[in-house]
């Protein structure tokens, strides 16, 4: 019988997290250990890094994802093993699984098979505690706003335009909307309220896109969490809340050091959504690993509309950060799915379906490459139930789209199922033009807007060029939001839409790549000390539910202490 994912974790013989660091050069003093197998390293160490030559970094990006799943991140913990497998430094960097979806829709998030990251129940459990280090950050600045408020509100802050939000990092769709201070005065002024996910909030953005702990700290004070009676806004330095929250995450900040089944090194740090928020691990992880490693993969979250655009058009445009290349994940039972095959049939042969699915693949490899001007490679996560007619027909269809498909078993085989697709990304990397030709340019890399464009006309920038919309709608509300934000000088901000993965629409059922369709903007809100403004769009929800039958309900532990269900 055929071992299961955490199966095959535990099973594996893992080296002490002290000789992964050795075998990057990061001294034994410069670790701050969480058991055998898991440690974080000194940011103190990290800046020492700052006049190393950087080396390459491959961004992993997919197809629109199906209930079915598409293992973007067991395909990046492959590439990174079969990059070394074949002679090259190489190192990981992904984001830290929320418990929201472990215990919910999704399951862990740390790969799977004999492609994924140890200890895995630990990193899909806790890990080091970051998560509740932002939540508890988050939350005492809520706090501190009722507080001051039932202390006097000599700021002046108006209850009805209080915008900022508790969070919590479990699905519950109880705690969208509440309504709190009830119980008389003691117990402060009554007002609505409500709780996102902890990967939502704008804590989590900062702490992935900070600098430094200087800039945290700085990033935090700037957050906006309230407005006046007369429209000023009230930041969290203006509570002096921003100290205490950058001690809270005083050593959260630092990267987690881990390791595949292979023992390629890894850093797992920071876990915003990419269909909510900006969707990247943390810039300090990835900045050190480019000076620790000659070649870099990295996972933007969801499709190439959602984790790669933000990627490129926030994290890129403000960190310095280049991809050399880019790899689409893509399935076989995605094209089919995407071509209209039910979720229980997709393990039956059908090339027709696949064809009919292709345009999705089409409309992300032309996002890669004419929007962003990345070259590309779709990697094909082959599974066992794929039939040669449609691994044919899907590497066929790629080429058709003049961009390369390569299978790979990594699942199965680990690193050395992936060997022909880090040979193409090296060879991509190689080939790398400096500066790509046509859109809009910065520093080599192709970007879907310019600084100074308006917020309208960054968001229909990416409703048109990147999800194929014929425009960009929003209530007269929203409409005088916006201006209101660019009166108030946020108008050079880029733009973070959350919108549904599952689609380039804002319908979830809307599958393949349609166009035509229009974009509504639901909600706006600003993220100040992130430096973007976010644009809801459609249903989606910032705190999600639970489903029917959650994940919770398989995960357990043995009497001896050993995590099963969880995967």
């Amino acid at each position: 019988m055929a071992l299961n994912s955490i199966e095959i974790g535990q099973a594996a013989v893992l080296q002490p997290i002290g000789t992964i660091a050795a075998g990057l050069g990061i001294p034994d003093e410069s670790l701050v250990p969480y058991g055998r197998y898991k440690a974080k390293v000194s940011l103190s160490y990290l800046e020492t890094l700052n006049d190393r030559p950087q080396g390459r970094l491959v961004l992993m990006t997919g197809v629109s994802p199906t209930p079915a799943g598409e293992g973007k991140s067991a395909t990046s913990v492959g590439l990174g093993d079969a990059l070394r497998r074949i002679g090259e430094r190489a190192m990981i960097c992904l984001r830290e699984p929320a418990l929201g979806p472990v215990f919910g829709m999704k399951g862990g998030a740390a790969g799977g098979g004999y492609s994924q990251l140890a200890p895995m129940e630990d990193i899909n459990l806790h890990f080091t505690g970051d998560f509740q280090a932002i939540q508890i950050a988050t939350n005492l600045l809520a706090a501190m706003i009722d507080n001051h408020v039932h202390q006097g509100n000599e700021l002046g802050i108006d209850v009805r335009r209080i915008t900022w939000r508790r969070v919590l990092d479990v699905n519950d769709r109880a705690l969208r909307s509440i309504v709190i201070g009830l119980g008389g005065a003691g117990n402060g002024y009554p007002r609505e309220a409500g709780f996102d996910i902890v990967v939502a909030s704008e804590v989590m953005a900062i702490f992935c896109l900070a600098t430094s702990l200087a800039d945290l700290k700085e990033r935090l004070g700037r957050i906006v969490v309230a407005y006046t009676h007369d429209r000023k806004p009230v930041r969290a330095c203006d509570l002096r809340a921003h100290g205490a929250m950058a001690a809270v995450l005083r050593d959260a900040l630092a990267p987690n050091l881990v390791q595949s089944l292979e023992g390629t090194p890894a850093f797992v740090h920071g876990g915003p959504f990419a269909n909510i928020a900006h969707g990247c691990n943390s810039l300090i992880a990835t900045r050190s690993a480019l000076r620790l490693a000659d070649y870099v993969v990295t996972e933007a979250g969801f499709g190439t509309d959602l984790g790669a655009e933000k990627f490129i058009d926030i994290l890129c445009r403000s960190s310095g950060l280049r991809p050399s290349a880019a790899v689409i994940v893509a399935t076989v039972r995605a094209m089919k799915y995407h071509g209209g095959v039910a979720v229980s049939d997709l393990a039956t042969e059908d090339v027709a379906a696949l064809e009919r699915g292709l345009p999705n693949l089409e409309r992300h490899v032309h996002i890669i490459r004419e929007v962003f001007g990345l070259p590309c490679v779709v990697a094909i996560n082959e599974r066992a139930e794929d039939t040669s007619a449609e691994l044919d027909a899907l590497i066929a269809g790629a080429a058709r789209f003049g961009v390369r498909a390569v299978r790979a078993r990594h699942f199965a085989e680990g690193g050395a199922g992936a060997e022909n697709l880090a040979r193409e990304v090296v060879a991509l990397c190689a080939d790398r033009q400096a500066e790509p030709p046509g859109g809009v340019v910065s520093d080599g890399l192709q970007l879907t807007y310019p600084d100074d464009a308006s917020l309208w006309q960054k968001m229909k920038a990416i409703a048109t060029r990147v999800y194929g919309a014929a425009d960009v709608t929003a209530s007269t509300a929203v409409r005088a939001q916006l201006k209101r934000l660019e009166e108030e000088g946020h108008g050079r901000l880029p733009v973070c839409v959350a919108k549904t993965q599952y689609s380039f629409s804002t319908d979830p059922k809307l599958r393949g790549a349609p166009t035509g369709h229009v974009v509504d903007i639901r909600e706006v809100r600003l993220a100040a000390g992130a430096e973007f403004v976010v644009m809801v769009c459609g249903d989606i929800m910032t705190m999600p539910g639970l489903p029917a039958r959650p994940a919770a309900e398989t995960i357990d532990v043995t009497d001896d202490g050993r995590i099963v269900g969880l995967y």
